[in-house]
């Protein structure tokens, strides 16, 4: 998975970089093909906000989600959870999809 990270208004640690790839290993245990991320953390006033769009392969198009937090590390494990919710829906509606379609075939 290739993990494009920007900051706005923020340093880009190596602790940081470290965190956030670890977090998004667990979206890719869910879904191993996953094409491209893009992450973008910024700071603002006391809010810290964390936001990534992901290219998934196999047709499911993109994923997008942001999430803010009083801290960087808690807006991350918000952002990762929210996309893995939304990746394993994409992942249920596809087997579902590819179910249905045997049932109609073999109903015919």
């Amino acid at each position: 998975m290739n993990i494009k990270l920007s900051g706005h208004h923020v340093d880009i640690t190596d602790a940081l970089r470290s965190y956030l790839q670890e977090k998004l290993g667990k979206i890719e245990r869910h879904w191993d093909n996953v094409v491209d991320t893009e992450v973008i953390l910024s700071v603002e006033k006391l809010e810290h906000k964390a936001e990534a769009d992901i290219r998934l392969g196999g047709g499911l198009g993109r994923v997008f989600a942001d999430a803010v937090a009083a801290d960087m590390y808690a807006a991350i494990d918000a952002l990762v959870d929210k996309l893995d919710r939304q990746i394993l829906k994409h992942k249920e509606k596809a087997v579902d999809q590819r179910r249905h379609g045997a049932n109609m075939k073999a109903g015919s």
